[in-house]
């Protein structure tokens, strides 16, 4: 039985395949397929890397015009890659799916929610409660001023939509105590990978604030352009997966 090897254009990549890559593509793992056939295959991490490889040739003008399609099909798959982890989408694929909705929510979550809290960072900058104040037409607030619809506005706009509310979901057992109230910030459960997709998030929404006269224009404007979400899941099927 002779293995099947990756064949990485030479020319085009080289400079952007690390050693590692090319010693683990010329070394394919042999196993048995589930009709008792023996295959050649490769660690999930691989695809992963060969996507990075291109990318990086891709921000250095080192793919042709005939390659640069290949280059979009590797982004897709580095953002599904992100949302919960080529190891669960793999297992998805090849039908490794015992307790896989438990895992793929465990594997989104870990990338997001710190073990424990974090010191307090200044999160939201003045100038989104300072559009939040235009829209809303009220005077100039502060911290200790603020109505608390501006809470349920941050709720709603910003921490829901990221992960389609999974995160906010994990966030409100943490945080909220039995009492209904709040031991910390949200943002202080955050991992450093959470807390930049929410400083992301952030400046979408206040953008979109920025471009209306009151906050009826926002929220029509939400409904409009459905694009206040951050960070969705590429394949609509990891939705059931999780439910």
């Amino acid at each position: 039985m002779t293995a099947s090897r990756i064949l990485l254009p030479k020319r085009t990549l080289s400079p952007y395949v690390s050693k590692e890559l090319r010693d683990v593509t010329k070394e394919p793992l042999l196993f048995r397929t589930d009709k008792g056939a023996l295959a050649y295959g490769y660690d999930a991490t691989v695809l992963a890397d060969i996507c990075e490889a291109i990318l990086s040739a891709r921000s250095n003008d080192a793919l042709s015009k005939q390659q640069k399609h290949i280059a979009e099909k590797a982004e897709i798959l580095v953002r599904a890659f992100a949302r919960v982890g080529i190891v669960a989408l793999v297992d998805e694929a090849t039908g490794f799916q015992t307790d896989r909705g438990h895992d793929a929510l465990r594997l989104l979550l870990e990338r997001y929610i710190a073990d424990g809290l974090q010191k307090w960072i200044h999160t939201f900058p003045d100038s989104f409660f300072a559009e939040l104040d235009r829209l809303y037409d009220n005077a100039p607030t502060s911290a200790r001023s603020r109505p608390q619809y501006y809470s349920r506005f941050i709720n709603k706009y910003v921490y829901d939509p990221i992960e389609h509310g999974y995160v906010k979901a994990e966030l409100d057992k943490l945080n909220i105590t039995d009492e209904g109230k709040r031991r910390a910030r949200f943002h202080q459960w955050l991992t450093s990978e959470g807390r930049t997709i929410l400083t992301r998030q952030i400046g979408k929404v206040e953008g979109m604030m920025e471009m209306c006269s009151d906050i009826e224009q926002f929220k029509e404007m939400v409904k409009r352009r459905k694009a206040v979400t951050v960070a969705p899941y590429l394949f609509d099927e990891m939705n059931k997966i999780i439910e």
